[in-house]
């Protein structure tokens, strides 16, 4: 079995706790939902904000929402780049599949959708 990457971004409406953790269990629901991804399956998670964000960890919606207590998470800000698009909230699943990767369904929701209009 390989490990392949599976990609998505989200912008959440605020910076609260709410919008945070609703944006981030909207674009991991996608994303899993998508690719019918499996606890069991999943190698690591890395969840990325912009720095305007900063009212939650989005990775406690997989540990709360999704049960995913034994996926290691990590979460950090994306680097500060003027003109670089605020509120946002991207998620990278390191998943053990044997689809191939031009078979993974990405998600690029909201205002993200800017980042890959090719596959939003």
């Amino acid at each position: 079995m390989k490990i392949h990457g599976v990609k998505g971004a989200i912008t959440a409406d605020y910076n609260s706790i709410e919008s945070i953790m609703n944006a981030s269990e909207e674009l991991l629901r996608m994303l899993i939902d998508r690719n019918k991804i499996v606890q069991e399956d999943v190698a690591a998670v890395f969840f990325t904000t912009s720095p305007d964000l900063n009212a939650e960890f989005p990775a406690r919606t997989a540990r709360e929402i999704f049960g995913w207590n034994n996926v290691p998470l990590m979460c950090s800000h994306e680097m500060s780049k003027e003109g670089a698009l605020e509120k946002c909230i991207r998620i990278l699943i390191l998943w053990n599949t044997e689809i191939k990767q031009n078979k993974i369904s990405h998600a690029y929701l909201k205002k993200a959708s800017i980042l890959r209009p090719d596959i939003s």
